[in-house]
Protein backbone atom coordinates (compact mmCIF):
# COMPACT_ATOMS: atom_id res chain seq x y z
CA UNK A 1 0.00 0.00 0.00
CA UNK A 2 1.54 3.45 -0.96
CA UNK A 3 1.54 5.89 2.13
CA UNK A 4 -1.08 8.44 2.32
CA UNK A 5 -3.10 11.00 4.54
CA UNK A 6 -6.87 10.53 3.51
CA UNK A 7 -9.84 12.81 4.78
CA UNK A 8 -13.16 13.40 4.54
CA UNK A 9 -14.76 16.90 4.35
CA UNK A 10 -17.14 18.99 3.38
CA UNK A 11 -15.93 21.73 1.09
CA UNK A 12 -18.31 24.95 0.71
CA UNK A 13 -21.05 22.03 1.90
CA UNK A 14 -20.04 19.59 -1.10
CA UNK A 15 -18.97 16.12 0.24
CA UNK A 16 -15.25 15.51 -1.07
CA UNK A 17 -12.65 13.43 -0.32
CA UNK A 18 -8.90 14.68 0.13
CA UNK A 19 -5.44 13.84 0.41
CA UNK A 20 -2.66 15.42 2.52
CA UNK A 21 0.24 17.00 0.19
CA UNK A 22 3.38 19.08 1.27
CA UNK A 23 0.30 20.33 4.37
CA UNK A 24 -2.50 20.92 1.28
CA UNK A 25 -5.85 19.10 1.21
CA UNK A 26 -6.08 17.95 -2.48
CA UNK A 27 -9.30 17.43 -4.15
CA UNK A 28 -9.59 13.47 -4.81
CA UNK A 29 -13.29 13.25 -5.78
CA UNK A 30 -13.14 16.00 -8.45
CA UNK A 31 -10.58 13.73 -9.93
CA UNK A 32 -11.75 10.84 -9.93
CA UNK A 33 -15.76 10.71 -8.72
CA UNK A 34 -15.52 6.94 -8.61
CA UNK A 35 -13.07 7.06 -5.58
CA UNK A 36 -16.35 8.46 -3.66
CA UNK A 37 -16.83 11.51 -1.30
CA UNK A 38 -15.57 9.70 1.98
CA UNK A 39 -12.92 7.41 3.36
CA UNK A 40 -15.15 4.92 4.13
CA UNK A 41 -16.20 4.68 0.21
CA UNK A 42 -12.69 4.67 -0.77
CA UNK A 43 -11.73 1.82 1.17
CA UNK A 44 -14.77 -0.14 -0.04
CA UNK A 45 -12.78 -0.68 -3.13
CA UNK A 46 -9.78 -3.31 -3.44
CA UNK A 47 -7.46 -0.93 -4.88
CA UNK A 48 -8.88 2.63 -4.04
CA UNK A 49 -5.86 3.71 -1.62
CA UNK A 50 -3.47 3.01 -4.59
CA UNK A 51 -5.45 4.78 -7.23
CA UNK A 52 -5.97 7.54 -5.10
CA UNK A 53 -2.37 8.12 -4.76
CA UNK A 54 -1.45 8.10 -7.99
CA UNK A 55 -3.98 11.43 -8.48
CA UNK A 56 -2.35 13.10 -5.64
CA UNK A 57 0.77 14.63 -6.99
CA UNK A 58 -1.37 16.06 -10.12
CA UNK A 59 -4.16 17.04 -8.14
CA UNK A 60 -5.08 20.89 -7.19
CA UNK A 61 -5.87 21.98 -3.31
CA UNK A 62 -9.53 22.72 -2.38
CA UNK A 63 -10.66 26.20 -2.17
CA UNK A 64 -13.36 27.00 -0.10
CA UNK A 65 -14.61 26.38 3.47
CA UNK A 66 -13.70 23.09 4.61
CA UNK A 67 -15.49 21.57 7.44
CA UNK A 68 -13.56 18.56 8.78
CA UNK A 69 -16.19 14.84 8.89
CA UNK A 70 -15.48 12.11 11.02
CA UNK A 71 -12.98 10.05 9.31
CA UNK A 72 -15.10 7.13 7.91
CA UNK A 73 -18.63 9.31 8.58
CA UNK A 74 -20.53 6.37 8.89
CA UNK A 75 -18.79 3.37 9.60
CA UNK A 76 -21.11 0.26 9.62
CA UNK A 77 -19.88 -1.00 13.21
CA UNK A 78 -17.65 1.52 15.78
CA UNK A 79 -16.40 -1.08 17.92
CA UNK A 80 -15.09 0.00 21.06
CA UNK A 81 -12.40 -1.58 23.49
CA UNK A 82 -12.98 -0.92 27.71
CA UNK A 83 -10.03 -1.16 29.89
CA UNK A 84 -7.74 -2.00 27.54
CA UNK A 85 -4.85 -0.22 28.98
CA UNK A 86 -3.03 -1.65 32.34
CA UNK A 87 -3.03 1.81 33.93
CA UNK A 88 -6.05 2.63 32.92
CA UNK A 89 -7.70 -0.31 34.38
CA UNK A 90 -5.89 0.58 37.91
CA UNK A 91 -7.19 4.05 37.87
CA UNK A 92 -10.47 3.00 36.94
CA UNK A 93 -10.15 0.65 40.00
CA UNK A 94 -11.38 -2.83 38.00
CA UNK A 95 -8.80 -5.46 37.02
CA UNK A 96 -6.98 -6.24 34.00
CA UNK A 97 -10.01 -8.09 31.38
CA UNK A 98 -9.21 -11.48 30.13
CA UNK A 99 -11.32 -10.98 26.99
CA UNK A 100 -11.97 -7.48 25.79
CA UNK A 101 -14.40 -5.29 26.96
CA UNK A 102 -16.76 -4.06 23.79
CA UNK A 103 -19.30 -1.91 23.30
CA UNK A 104 -20.27 0.09 20.17
CA UNK A 105 -20.87 3.81 19.56
CA UNK A 106 -23.52 4.78 17.19
CA UNK A 107 -22.76 6.78 13.59
CA UNK A 108 -24.87 9.57 15.30
CA UNK A 109 -22.37 10.56 17.94
CA UNK A 110 -19.56 10.96 16.12
CA UNK A 111 -18.18 14.41 14.76
CA UNK A 112 -15.07 15.37 12.94
CA UNK A 113 -11.79 17.65 14.04
CA UNK A 114 -11.95 21.04 14.95
CA UNK A 115 -16.29 20.31 14.98
CA UNK A 116 -17.57 21.38 18.16
CA UNK A 117 -18.34 18.51 20.92
CA UNK A 118 -21.40 19.02 22.73
CA UNK A 119 -21.88 18.69 26.58
CA UNK A 120 -25.81 17.98 26.77
CA UNK A 121 -28.17 19.76 28.85
CA UNK A 122 -28.03 18.65 32.44
CA UNK A 123 -24.64 17.21 32.16
CA UNK A 124 -21.73 18.62 33.63
CA UNK A 125 -19.47 15.07 33.25
CA UNK A 126 -18.44 15.32 29.93
CA UNK A 127 -15.01 13.30 30.01
CA UNK A 128 -12.37 12.56 27.17
CA UNK A 129 -10.77 9.47 26.09
CA UNK A 130 -7.84 9.64 23.69
CA UNK A 131 -7.63 6.73 21.48
CA UNK A 132 -6.23 4.87 18.78
CA UNK A 133 -8.82 4.36 15.96
CA UNK A 134 -8.18 1.21 13.45
CA UNK A 135 -10.42 1.50 10.18
CA UNK A 136 -10.72 -1.75 8.10
CA UNK A 137 -10.29 -2.04 5.03
CA UNK A 138 -10.50 -6.04 3.90
CA UNK A 139 -13.76 -7.78 4.93
CA UNK A 140 -12.98 -11.07 6.91
CA UNK A 141 -14.08 -13.56 9.59
CA UNK A 142 -12.20 -15.81 11.91
CA UNK A 143 -9.03 -13.88 10.83
CA UNK A 144 -6.03 -15.42 11.64
CA UNK A 145 -3.68 -13.03 14.16
CA UNK A 146 -0.66 -13.54 12.12
CA UNK A 147 -2.78 -12.02 8.95
CA UNK A 148 -4.80 -9.49 10.74
CA UNK A 149 -2.92 -6.34 9.66
CA UNK A 150 -3.54 -6.95 6.29
CA UNK A 151 -7.35 -6.38 7.01
CA UNK A 152 -5.93 -2.39 8.07
CA UNK A 153 -6.41 0.13 5.86
CA UNK A 154 -5.17 2.56 7.99
CA UNK A 155 -5.19 4.74 11.63
CA UNK A 156 -6.65 7.59 12.84
CA UNK A 157 -6.99 9.59 16.40
CA UNK A 158 -10.42 9.16 18.33
CA UNK A 159 -11.64 11.29 21.04
CA UNK A 160 -14.16 8.60 22.52
CA UNK A 161 -16.22 11.57 24.66
CA UNK A 162 -18.24 10.18 27.87
CA UNK A 163 -21.12 11.18 29.86
CA UNK A 164 -19.93 9.63 33.01
CA UNK A 165 -23.50 9.73 35.16
CA UNK A 166 -24.91 8.19 32.51
CA UNK A 167 -22.23 6.05 31.38
CA UNK A 168 -22.31 4.44 35.02
CA UNK A 169 -25.67 4.56 35.77
CA UNK A 170 -25.77 0.73 34.61
CA UNK A 171 -23.16 -2.16 34.15
CA UNK A 172 -24.10 -1.82 30.75
CA UNK A 173 -21.74 1.68 28.74
CA UNK A 174 -23.93 2.25 25.41
CA UNK A 175 -26.01 5.10 26.76
CA UNK A 176 -23.22 7.39 28.28
CA UNK A 177 -20.82 6.49 25.36
CA UNK A 178 -23.36 7.51 22.45
CA UNK A 179 -24.73 11.16 23.39
CA UNK A 180 -24.91 13.33 19.90
CA UNK A 181 -21.80 15.39 18.93
CA UNK A 182 -19.71 13.87 21.67
CA UNK A 183 -16.95 11.30 19.87
CA UNK A 184 -14.39 13.13 17.67
CA UNK A 185 -12.66 11.22 14.83
CA UNK A 186 -9.90 11.81 12.41
CA UNK A 187 -8.40 13.98 11.41
CA UNK A 188 -6.73 12.20 8.81
CA UNK A 189 -6.46 7.99 8.09
CA UNK A 190 -2.81 7.33 7.97
CA UNK A 191 -1.75 4.92 6.36
CA UNK A 192 0.04 1.56 8.39
CA UNK A 193 3.27 2.29 5.63
CA UNK A 194 3.81 5.29 8.01
CA UNK A 195 3.82 3.68 11.34
CA UNK A 196 5.20 0.39 13.27
CA UNK A 197 3.06 -2.25 13.32
CA UNK A 198 -0.60 -2.43 14.58
CA UNK A 199 0.91 1.45 15.15
CA UNK A 200 2.61 0.15 18.79
CA UNK A 201 4.94 2.36 20.45
CA UNK A 202 2.96 5.44 20.05
CA UNK A 203 2.71 8.38 22.27
CA UNK A 204 -0.67 9.42 23.42
CA UNK A 205 -1.93 12.52 24.87
CA UNK A 206 -4.48 14.87 25.96
CA UNK A 207 -4.40 18.56 26.18
CA UNK A 208 -6.30 21.41 26.98
CA UNK A 209 -4.45 24.40 26.78
CA UNK A 210 -1.28 23.68 28.59
CA UNK A 211 -2.08 21.28 30.87
CA UNK A 212 -1.61 17.47 30.09
CA UNK A 213 -4.49 15.41 31.08
CA UNK A 214 -3.49 12.02 29.27
CA UNK A 215 0.40 10.92 28.45
CA UNK A 216 0.51 6.85 27.03
CA UNK A 217 1.54 4.81 24.95
CA UNK A 218 0.25 2.33 22.53
CA UNK A 219 2.27 -0.34 23.54
CA UNK A 220 0.51 -0.19 27.06
CA UNK A 221 -3.01 -1.70 25.22
CA UNK A 222 -3.74 -5.30 26.82
CA UNK A 223 -4.79 -6.18 23.52
CA UNK A 224 -3.18 -5.07 20.11
CA UNK A 225 -4.70 -4.54 16.99
CA UNK A 226 -3.58 -7.55 15.57
CA UNK A 227 -5.30 -9.60 18.30
CA UNK A 228 -8.17 -7.45 18.80
CA UNK A 229 -8.89 -8.11 15.10
CA UNK A 230 -8.69 -11.63 15.62
CA UNK A 231 -10.74 -11.74 18.62
CA UNK A 232 -13.56 -9.54 17.74
CA UNK A 233 -13.70 -11.61 14.28
CA UNK A 234 -14.59 -14.78 15.22
CA UNK A 235 -17.77 -13.39 16.26
CA UNK A 236 -18.37 -10.55 13.37
CA UNK A 237 -17.50 -9.89 10.39
CA UNK A 238 -15.25 -6.86 9.81
CA UNK A 239 -16.16 -5.27 6.81
CA UNK A 240 -14.54 -2.24 4.98
CA UNK A 241 -15.03 0.77 6.86
CA UNK A 242 -15.61 -0.54 9.78
CA UNK A 243 -13.51 0.97 13.26
CA UNK A 244 -11.97 0.26 16.05
CA UNK A 245 -11.35 2.25 18.95
CA UNK A 246 -8.54 0.81 20.91
CA UNK A 247 -9.35 2.06 24.62
CA UNK A 248 -7.83 4.54 26.67
CA UNK A 249 -4.86 5.38 28.66
CA UNK A 250 -4.83 6.42 32.39
CA UNK A 251 -5.93 10.72 33.39
CA UNK A 252 -8.73 10.45 32.58
CA UNK A 253 -10.97 13.06 34.45
CA UNK A 254 -13.70 11.27 36.23
CA UNK A 255 -10.32 9.52 37.58
CA UNK A 256 -8.73 12.86 39.08
CA UNK A 257 -9.00 14.74 42.33
CA UNK A 258 -10.93 16.57 42.03
CA UNK A 259 -12.80 15.53 38.87
CA UNK A 260 -11.87 16.98 36.03
CA UNK A 261 -14.76 17.52 33.02
CA UNK A 262 -14.60 19.22 29.75
CA UNK A 263 -16.30 23.03 29.82
CA UNK A 264 -17.36 25.30 27.37
CA UNK A 265 -14.88 27.05 26.28
CA UNK A 266 -12.21 25.05 26.21
CA UNK A 267 -10.34 23.12 23.35
CA UNK A 268 -9.32 19.55 23.66
CA UNK A 269 -6.66 18.69 21.73
CA UNK A 270 -6.17 14.53 21.49
CA UNK A 271 -3.00 13.33 19.86
CA UNK A 272 -1.43 10.29 18.25
CA UNK A 273 2.48 10.53 17.61
CA UNK A 274 3.29 10.00 13.94
CA UNK A 275 -0.67 9.64 13.31
CA UNK A 276 -2.06 13.25 13.85
CA UNK A 277 -3.97 16.00 16.63
CA UNK A 278 -7.64 16.09 17.03
CA UNK A 279 -9.05 19.24 17.65
CA UNK A 280 -12.52 19.49 19.50
CA UNK A 281 -13.60 22.80 21.03
CA UNK A 282 -16.22 22.09 23.50
CA UNK A 283 -19.73 23.78 23.44
CA UNK A 284 -23.13 23.77 25.09
CA UNK A 285 -25.86 21.46 23.18
CA UNK A 286 -28.25 23.88 22.70
CA UNK A 287 -30.33 22.06 20.27
CA UNK A 288 -33.80 22.26 20.43
CA UNK A 289 -36.60 19.65 21.09
CA UNK A 290 -37.75 18.30 17.82
CA UNK A 291 -41.43 19.12 17.08
CA UNK A 292 -43.94 16.57 17.72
Amino acid sequence: MVPMRIASVFVDGRPVLVGLRDGSLIDLTAMEPRLGTNVGALVAQSDGVERAAGLLEAGRPVTGEVVYRPVVPRPGKLLCLGLNDVDHAAEAGLPVPNFPEIFSRVASSLIGHCVPMLRPPGYECLDYEAELAVVIGRRGRRIPEAEALDHVAGYAVFNDGTIRSAQLRTSQWTLGKNFHGTGALGPHLVTPDELPPGASGLRITTRVGDELLQDGDTGRMVFGVAQTIALLSEAVELEPGDVIAMGTPSGIGHARSPRRYLKPGEVCQVAIERIGELESPIEDDQTASAAE
